[in-house]
C-alpha cells in the first residue's frame, strides 16, 4: 500500500520533474520540502513508489522520473488546479470577445490556449447535424461570379464563391432565388436542408440550370461538409520546444496530430467525469501514434446546446495544474460567449 507521505513523494518528484527535466533524488526532496524524516525515510517511499512503477530510474543515477502511471495518479488524486491569474482571465475575454462569428471564436480559441499552455491547442466544431440554417445569401460579385454565404443558428458562417454561367448575372432573378432558397430552406436542420436541395432546383425552367444548378450543387457542398466533425488546431510548433521529452523522433507524433481524424477519434474515446473534464496519458493514447504524450480536454456547450470539446496536446511532462486550469476556464467562456451570442440573436 503507498501511504499518504509517499503520495506526497510523488507529487513532489512529479513537480520538480516537470520544472527542471531532471531525475529527482531524495536529498533534493529533503532539502527543498519539510517532510520531517530523514532521506533514508524518503528513499524507503521511493522505493515503495518503485515498485508500484509510479516512478523509474532513467538510468543509474539516484534520481526518480514519473511513469505514466506516476502521473496517472498526480492526475486523479493530487492535482491542485492552479488559478489563472487576473490578466489571464481577462487575457481570454478580451481576445474572444473581439470574436464576430463561430469561425473566428474558435479560431481565436485555438490561438489563445496555445499561448496560455505552451502546447498543442485543438477545438472541435460544435455537432452541426442538430444546427438550423438561419439565412442563405447570394451577392454578386461580377457579371458571371456570385458569393453563397451559409448562415446556421450555432453563429457558423461559411461562404464560397462560384462562377455561375457566360452570361452576366440577372440581378432580379439572383433576388428571386435567394428569397426561395431563405423561404425553402430556413429553419431546417443540416440533414433536411439536403435533403430539400436535392430536388430544389426542378421548380426553375431549364433556361435557368446555368444558375440555379451551380447554386444548389455548392450549397450542398456546403451543408453536407457542415454535418461533419472538424477540428481546429494552432500551437504545433510548441512540440518542437519540447523535442527533448520526446524519446525518439518527434516527426511521428506530428504526423499523428495532422490527421484530424486521428484525433477525433481519441476525443471521442475519452470519456468525460463528472466535470466534462477528461484526460489522457502516455501510453493511454498508443494506438493513436501518441504514446509519449497527454491530451486534456474540456466539454463546452455552443448555442442550440451542442455539445464539443477543447483541449491541449503536449508531452507527458506537462505542468498539469496550469494546463487543466487554462482549459477549463477557456472552455466555461467558450459557452458563456456562444450562448450569449445565441441569446443576443434570439431577441
Amino acid at each position: 500500500m503507498v501511504s499518504d507521505r509517499s503520495l506526497e513523494v510523488l507529487r513532489v518528484i512529479v513537480q520538480d520533474y516537470i520544472a527542471s527535466r531532471e531525475p529527482v533524488g531524495s536529498r533534493s526532496i529533503v532539502e527543498r520540502y519539510s517532510f520531517g524524516v530523514s532521506a533514508a525515510t524518503i528513499r524507503n517511499d521511493m522505493a515503495i513508489l518503485e515498485e508500484e512503477e509510479l516512478i523509474v530510474a532513467p538510468h543509474t543515477s539516484s534520481g526518480r522520473v514519473p511513469t505514466d502511471k506516476g502521473y496517472r495518479v498526480f492526475v486523479d488524486q493530487l492535482t491542485d488546479l492552479r488559478p489563472l491569474t487576473s490578466a489571464q482571465r481577462q487575457a481570454i475575454e478580451t481576445f474572444l470577445g473581439q470574436s464576430t462569428d463561430l469561425d473566428e471564436v474558435l479560431a481565436r480559441t485555438v490561438r489563445l490556449l496555445s499561448q496560455l499552455t505552451h502546447q498543442v491547442a485543438l477545438v472541435q466544431y460544435p455537432t452541426l447535424g442538430h444546427s438550423r440554417i438561419r439565412h442563405l445569401e447570394l451577392v454578386p460579385l461580377s457579371s458571371t461570379r456570385v458569393m453563397i454565404v451559409l448562415i446556421t443558428d450555432t453563429g457558423r458562417v461559411d461562404q464560397r464563391i462560384i462562377e455561375v454561367s457566360d452570361s452576366p448575372v440577372d440581378d432580379t432573378f439572383l433576388a428571386e432565388l435567394r428569397a426561395r432558397l431563405n423561404s425553402a430552406l430556413g429553419g431546417l436542420g443540416l440533414t433536411g436542408a439536403a435533403a430539400a436541395l436535392a430536388t430544389f432546383g426542378d421548380q426553375f425552367a431549364p433556361t435557368r440550370a446555368s444558375v440555379v444548378a451551380p447554386i444548389v450543387s455548392s450549397l450542398m457542398e456546403l451543408v453536407v461538409a457542415g454535418r461533419q466533425d472538424k477540428l481546429l488546431m494552432a500551437g504545433a510548433a510548441n512540440l518542437a520546444r519540447t523535442e527533448e521529452d520526446f524519446s525518439g523522433s518527434i516527426y511521428p507524433v506530428l504526423e499523428a496530430i495532422e490527421e484530424q481524424v486521428t484525433l477525433l477519434r481519441l476525443f471521442g474515446e475519452m470519456a468525460p467525469g463528472p466535470d466534462g473534464f477528461s484526460v489522457s496519458i502516455g501510453r493511454e493514447n498508443a494506438s493513436f501514434g501518441l504514446g509519449e504524450t497527454s491530451v486534456l480536454t474540456s466539454g463546452y456547450t455552443a448555442s442550440g446546446g451542442d455539445l464539443a470539446r477543447l483541449g491541449v496536446l503536449g508531452p507527458t511532462r506537462m505542468d498539469y495544474s496550469n494546463n487543466m486550469a487554462a482549459v477549463r476556464a477557456v472552455a466555461r467562456y467558450l459557452s458563456r460567449l456562444l450562448g450569449d451570442d445565441h441569446n443576443d440573436d434570439g431577441r
